[in-house]
């Protein structure tokens, strides 16, 4: 496993830069990260307690109150009471929300379009593979 580290390292580091560069091409009025990330889980994984969306990222629910009751007030998510357990809010992503969630993916899909078109057909292959493989180890880690 160790010998595995310098790479690992390398790849950390290509994944910190773009990130932190993609978050510099979301326009003006953005949503925050623990908002889209809200938005994101909802989109991905449909409706879910708030205890399970902050368990995915790995967050204590109160932690992400204040981002649910936002997220609430400008209708972007819904709450609604469980189906077995009348207590317990399911959120679910409403149509202004996706909305606004592709909105802000738009922007930053915008920018790396053009910024793939100074590369190689093969070098988008890979990264195109790259993503797919990023994607199967974040998939595998929230196991």
């Amino acid at each position: 496993m160790d010998h595995l580290l310098p790479e690992a390292a390398r790849i950390r580091r290509g994944i910190v830069r773009l990130n932190r560069r993609l978050r510099q091409e979301r326009g003006d009025g953005s949503l925050s990260a623990n908002q889209l990330y809200v938005l994101g889980h909802l989109y991905r994984h449909g409706p879910a307690t708030p205890g399970e969306v902050a368990a995915a990222e790995r967050q204590r629910p109160q932690s992400l109150t204040r981002v649910f009751a936002e997220l609430a007030a400008e209708g972007l998510i819904a709450r609604a009471a469980g189906t077995i357990d009348r207590r317990q809010s399911v959120l679910s992503l409403t149509e202004e929300g996706r909305r606004a969630l592709e909105r802000d993916m738009a922007d930053r899909d915008a920018w790396l379009a053009g910024a793939l078109a100074s590369l190689s057909p093969t070098e988008r292959g890979v990264l195109e593979l790259a993503g797919a493989l990023m994607e199967r180890l974040a998939d595998d880690a929230e196991a």
